[in-house]
């Protein structure tokens, strides 16, 4: 299989299962006129993404990295009505981005995009005893990947799911001497799930327009 044929199955499964939407199209296009990095979600992921969410019945969703919201567009269109979903993004640019794509997808009421760094972000969350998010989607800076599912512990509840995208590395995660800071910070995610009484998880490889790529998945237990 090559990467042409990996993208023309995603072309059909998208073509198929998620046909164009006028709010992900354009938030997808106000990202690349700013200048974003084309690093978002492909749409059958974004796809899985409200699934999962619409699976798991949650009512608050957290993402930790927020890019222009083009994955937070999937995940809030899961939510009821009086749902809630807490977005942090490190670059006020691309905050700026994502709120103006979040309100044109009327999403504005039920979302919030917290800038500056992820880690304060999370501590200031715990500070003010939030209520627990019965999901998670970490999707940031790798090197920090073992620090956000130390945070989503504290911020979730039993039955809650963490899910941590771009576990794979080009499948440089199996190489336990490589010194990319992703690729260790992803290892120790993954050892944490591992090990941590309180999660039970697993992690898929995937192929398609992303390339080699796949992510994680974690329930959290009592």
């Amino acid at each position: 299989m090559t990467q042409q044929q990996w993208t023309a199955v995603d072309t059909y499964f998208t073509g198929l299962l998620t046909p164009a939407d006028e709010a992900l199209t354009a938030a997808l296009h106000d990202s690349d006129a700013a200048g974003l990095p084309q690093i978002s979600v492909a749409p059958n992921q974004g796809k899985l993404l409200q699934l999962l969410a619409q699976i798991q019945g949650a009512h608050r969703i957290l993402e930790i990295g927020t890019l222009g919201g083009y994955s937070t567009i999937w995940l809030a269109r899961a939510l009821p009505a009086d749902g809630r979903l807490i977005t942090l993004e490190y670059s006020p640019v691309h905050a700026d981005v994502a709120r103006g794509n979040l309100a044109r997808a009327g999403l504005d009421k039920l979302t919030e995009v917290r800038v500056g760094p992820a880690v304060d972000s999370l501590a200031a969350l715990v500070a003010e005893d939030t209520a627990p998010f019965d999901l998670v989607f970490i999707d940031a800076d790798k090197a920090n990947n073992p620090h956000y599912v130390e945070w989503s512990l504290k911020l979730t509840r039993p039955g809650s799911l963490i899910i941590v995208d771009n576990v794979v590395r080009g499948g440089e995660v199996a190489d336990a001497d490589s010194t990319d800071p992703s690729v260790q910070g992803t290892r120790k995610a993954l050892e944490l799930i591992a090990r941590h009484p309180r999660l039970s998880g697993t992690a898929l490889q995937t192929v398609g327009t992303k390339g080699y790529d796949g992510l994680a998945l974690a329930r959290v237990l009592d």
